[in-house]
């Protein structure tokens, strides 16, 4: 039986602390990550981040994906500061989509604030997510730039959609006060990584190895 109370958090005292968290396969966990992480803790004023890595996510095949337990150790390697949580609760909740593990988080820490983390590239097709709107008005949200990605992110549909609750990044502190919907867009965060990119490094030097053997 899944564990249900706060035993499958991080461990911590979380009351009333104000948590971002990013999702994701971490397949595997890079310095992109990383950096967003560290940028919205400075940011945006958070006592912590908590990486949920995901046991499968429904947009992606798993035909390329690690194992759970390797992308979990992947993210703990990555996830070299004190205040950036690696955590697999969703295994432990048993939730397969962002809406459902928003929905136990806020219904167990009733009151924290959370702030979504993503990257621009996963704004630009979020309404392809299940339930993106009450996503959406369920916690508050801070949108980390990615090299490519800012116009297809700033004109996509979800962005269009809540347009009216944008908060400017020059007061991005406020955020974690705003009642949901709301969110910001970082500049900043300029890393090029991609996990779909190191794994296809990794695949052709693995190739080029197997043809030198």
């Amino acid at each position: 039986m899944a564990k249900s109370g706060p035993d499958i958090l991080p461990a911590g005292d979380w009351f009333g602390k104000k948590i971002g968290l990013l999702g994701g396969s971490f397949n595997p966990a890079h310095e992109a990550h990383l950096e967003i992480s560290l940028t919205a803790l400075d940011r945006l004023g958070l006592d912590a981040v908590w990486w949920l890595v995901s046991p499968q996510n429904p947009l992606k095949s798993r035909r390329d994906m690690a194992a759970f337990q390797d992308r979990m150790d992947s993210a703990r390697a990555m996830a070299r500061q004190g205040n950036i949580h690696v955590t697999g609760l969703e295994a432990d909740l048993k939730t397969t989509y962002t809406v459902q593990t928003l929905a136990r988080l806020v219904d167990l820490l009733p009151d924290s604030r959370f702030v979504w983390l993503m990257g621009a590239d996963n704004l630009a097709q979020f309404s392809a997510w299940k339930d993106w709107e009450k996503i959406a008005n369920t916690v508050v949200f801070a949108i980390f730039d990615r090299p490519g990605y800012s116009e297809a992110a700033l004109t996509s549909a979800a962005a269009r959609h809540f347009g009216d609750h944008q908060i400017p990044d020059s007061k991005a502190l406020e955020l974690v006060s705003h009642n949901p919907p709301a969110w910001t867009f970082i500049r900043e965060t300029q890393n090029p990584l991609s996990s779909t990119e190191i794994r296809r490094k990794n695949f052709n030097n693995q190739e080029v190895k197997d043809k030198s053997a």
